[in-house]
């Protein structure tokens, strides 16, 4: 887990930190809890020091599991009142549409992020995250919790909780690298990754990703839709949002939360066009021949042009597919030079996307385990110095 005497000592001292009555759990806090001379190896904890969490995790949810485990128990690590009903509604929405959601969520809710100028800014300079190399690592730890969500019984077991926890520690260190910079302009930018961000985050890879399915003519339930917005209601908990910022349970006063807010957080800018060409890049390399256009479409498709334009993302002819959903005139087949095969369909009572999503759902997939497993998810989040590798 974690290999060197020195880190794994002071991450023992930083968890008892964070359990103790240290009011505010920042690194210098928690260092003069720890009776460090300075932050600095708290801060490099956060920041470089290579360790395993998923190891951790498990270590974790094996003991609960062991000493206070139940066949039909809920784990509730906190004061969030996890209820079963929220449980299985989530539960469900996973098992009908964990696939489409996570690769909608690895594209449409990753570009939507890009589209803050404050988070496209932040992500970008953080050089890891943002530079040439920043798509396949902020897509390991976005992907882990995407995958993580729908996983069995990890809304039970505490492994949900654990896999958030991890995303928290990257914000920490974002926030701990711009602070060290002393190039980030607090009175303009505000907190970078902020409490309020993260809420705004979680409206995007929640409410944002139900548009996106509606827009693509994928059906989900009412109760789907409502375990899907309990999910992120606590991931939005364990990111550290205070009461007045956490996205409330119930999905229709989410839906209208974001559309009163969205064109006051979604704008064009340089830095979310260059994050967004960025990752449009990366997700090319494992799109098989020809499928590329008509995935992009789909993307902007769910989108929307309106937000697909703010993004940078290129139109095609194959744009003129997302069209008939509603209209139910013909479509164009053969999408992506075959993709989709055969003659053209009368698309009346028929998705046009239905075949694309399953490429796309698998191609996804590929992607995802490529950023899991190529050296993306466990090598430090950022640089030591605030540089960009653009």
């Amino acid at each position: 887990m974690v290999r060197r005497v020195e880190p794994r000592a002071r991450a023992r001292a930083f968890v008892l930190g964070l359990l103790s009555g240290v009011g505010r759990k920042n690194c210098s806090r928690l260092a003069e809890q720890a009776s460090h001379a300075r932050p600095g190896p708290m801060q490099r904890l956060l920041r470089s020091a290579r360790w395993d969490a998923d190891a951790v995790r498990d270590d974790i949810r094996a003991y609960v599991l062991e000493h206070l485990g139940a066949d039909d128990g809920v784990l509730v690590v906190d004061e969030t009142g996890w209820s079963q009903q929220d449980v299985k509604a989530a539960e469900g929405f996973f098992a009908h549409h964990h696939g489409e959601a996570s690769m909608l969520q690895g594209t449409v809710g990753l570009i939507g992020t890009y589209l803050s100028p404050t988070g496209a800014f932040t992500l970008r300079s953080t050089g890891r995250l943002g530079g040439v190399e920043g798509p396949g690592r902020r897509l390991s730890q976005s992907s882990r919790l995407f995958l993580d969500m729908g996983n069995k019984n990890a809304l039970r077991d505490g492994s949900l909780a654990a896999t958030v926890t991890k995303v928290r520690l990257v914000h920490a260190s974002v926030r701990q690298l711009h602070k060290k910079s002393g190039e980030w302009n607090y009175e303009k930018w505000g907190e970078p990754v902020s409490q309020k961000y993260t809420t705004g985050a979680s409206f995007v890879f929640s409410t944002q990703i139900l548009q996106a399915m509606k827009h693509l003519g994928i059906d989900v339930s009412r109760d789907d839709a409502h375990g899907f917005i309990c999910a992120w209601h606590y991931v939005n908990h364990y990111l550290g949002t205070p009461e007045k910022w956490l996205m409330p349970k119930d999905a229709d006063e989410v839906e209208r939360l974001w559309n009163s807010q969205r064109d006051t957080e979604w704008q064009k800018t340089d830095d979310g066009v260059f994050m967004t060409k960025q990752a449009v890049d990366f997700y090319r390399k494992f799109l098989p021949p020809g499928a590329h256009d008509a995935y992009m479409a789909m993307v902007r498709v769910a989108l929307t042009d309106k937000y697909a334009v703010m993004a940078g993302i290129p139109r095609s002819v194959l744009d003129l597919a997302g069209k008939p959903l509603a209209a139910g005139h013909e479509v164009i087949s053969g999408i992506g030079s075959g993709l989709l095969g055969g003659a053209a369909k009368d698309t009346i009572g028929v998705n046009p996307y239905k075949e694309i999503l399953g490429v796309a759902s698998k191609a996804f997939n590929d992607i995802e385990r490529y950023a899991l497993t190529h050296d993306q998810d466990d090598q430090p989040q950022m640089h030591q110095e605030l540089h960009d590798n653009r």
